[in-house]
């Protein structure tokens, strides 16, 4: 029997379920989250339980948002429980379940009443998890791209956006006009410099409307990096069976992660924060290192697993790296031609790092998906991968690991019948073109920029396309496995 997720039946969940300290009556709002999926929900917003569980800064709930559709799905799903959210922490030798209430409230999924509520002064930050195609980077430059459709629209009808950013500029402009001060925009995705970016994007878009907008953003909004980190994979039908079997909840939208998490962050919020430390957040003066390292070691990790592991037809992250070929790979790329390239950080072991990102990899109790990692490559490769390419071409450092990561993705490309990613048609294409022509695929400049025209890469990258191609993906990793170390 199972007991429907609401906050009138708190009471009654078992015992081994945790349930908030706190009355959620007494929470007010101060934080916007635009961007509802899993990882919010196993990451900021669970920090935040933990930190109203220890009776503090109850004004500072979360208010959610979203402008896609699948936020129209997870508010519908959300609303019926009060806004409360099973999360379950999954450990190789037990699960253990708490349901957080840190959000009490959820926009309607329409631009007009997310600017009316970023507009609001209670709002003293606004968070984002909107994925790395989100921020309109052009790859070739590595900047805001003002030339993309969806943001001339919004700077041709700033009344009626459509992306993110248009969405927050209107409602800061109803800020600026009523006297109010701006609330920090605190990125939470996975991107190099993520604050840096964020406020690209949105001085960016400002610069197309007025220059007396585009200062005072510059001038007055707060735009932190920080870091995130937190395995949180899909919620399959599976899991849902699994709380409602194992703990007694009926949720219409559990989420389950493992239990690692870490978030870093600048201190630079002008209106104030959450005291998070008090949770273990760790606020710095930089990041960059930290961040660098996190998505160079560990997302570049996910990354080169994921094309190799799908192409040998394993479904699960774990699965994948019991197979001696993928874990050996996986690690001499990183030892040989990622960590290398790192600056050192004081007291930080990057072999040690490494060690435990694979750990947690391997974790069977997550069963995080190889079709989750494999997705979005042509806004997740220009982060984790080709970062290390352009410093092993600056040093002169081995590449050809890096190179056969490439080949690996161009396969993926050419062979998945579910390439999930906004150019899937531009690299499917790219990539079938590449079996005979190996330059068609680092071509693609809104991926590589002008990695392409560099000689060393270039050729590394179609002398590893044609073994792909050549030979079985098996036989290719096996190569650079027994290849002599440089």
């Amino acid at each position: 029997m199972t007991t429907p997720l609401a906050r009138s039946t708190l009471s009654q969940l078992p015992g081994r379920v945790s349930v908030p300290s706190y009355d959620r009556a007494d929470l007010s709002p101060g934080i916007l989250h635009i961007g509802m999926g899993n990882f919010h929900r196993a990451h900021q917003a669970a920090y935040l339980d933990r930190l109203f569980n220890l009776g503090l800064d109850h004004d500072w709930a979360i208010v959610g948002a979203g402008i896609m559709p699948f936020d129209a799905a997870r508010r519908a799903a959300l609303e019926p429980q009060d806004w409360l959210s099973t999360v379950v922490e999954l450990s190789p030798d037990t699960y253990e379940a708490r349901v957080t209430g840190a959000m009490i409230d959820f926009c309607p999924v329409d631009a007009q009443a997310i600017i009316r509520r970023i507009a609001d002064p209670a709002i003293r930050i606004v968070s984002l998890t909107i994925t790395e195609g989100g921020y309109f980077i052009d790859a070739a430059t590595g900047m805001f791209d003002p030339a993309h459709p969806d943001i001339r629209h919004d700077a041709a009808m700033p009344d009626a956006p459509v992306t993110v950013f248009g969405i927050l500029l209107a409602g800061l402009r109803l800020r600026q006009e009523t006297g109010q001060p701006p609330p920090t925009i605190l990125s939470c995705d996975n991107i190099p410099e993520n604050g840096h970016v964020a406020r690209q994007a949105l001085a960016g878009l400002a610069a197309l409307m007025s220059d007396e907008l585009h200062g005072w953003i510059m001038e007055q909004v707060a735009c932190p990096n920080s870091m995130v980190d937190r395995i949180t994979p899909a919620t399959s039908e599976a899991k849902r069976v699994m709380v409602a079997d194992t703990f007694g909840i009926d949720d219409a939208a559990p989420v389950v992660c493992e239990p690692f998490t870490q978030w870093v962050m600048e201190d630079n919020f002008p209106l104030g924060r959450p005291a998070l430390e008090k949770v273990g957040v760790e606020f710095v003066a930089d990041i960059a290192a930290h961040e660098t390292m996190k998505l160079r070691i560990l997302n570049a990790s996910h990354a080169a697993l994921s094309y190799p592991s799908a192409l040998l037809g394993y479904d699960c992250v774990h699965d994948a790296l019991a197979d001696a070929d993928v874990s050996g790979w996986i690690t001499r790329l990183m030892h040989e031609e990622v960590i290398p390239v790192l600056a050192p950080i004081p007291g930080v072991n990057y072999p040690d790092y490494l060690k435990t990102c694979l750990e947690r990899f391997a974790n069977p109790e997550v069963r995080d998906t190889i079709a989750r990692l494999c997705q979005d490559g042509s806004n997740r490769q220009p982060k984790f991968i080709l970062p290390t390419v352009r410093d092993a071409l600056a040093t002169g450092r081995p590449l050809d690991g890096l190179a056969l990561e490439v080949a690996l993705w161009c396969r993926y490309c050419a062979e998945s019948q579910e390439l999930t990613d906004p150019r899937a048609d531009m690299l499917r294409a790219a990539a079938r073109a590449a079996r005979q022509t190996p330059a068609a695929f680092l071509g693609l400049t809104e991926v590589f920029g002008i990695l392409g025209q560099h000689d060393r890469f270039a050729n590394a990258c179609a002398r590893q396309i044609e073994a792909v191609w050549s030979g079985d993906v098996r036989a290719a990793l096996r190569a650079f496995l027994n290849k002599k170390a440089a």
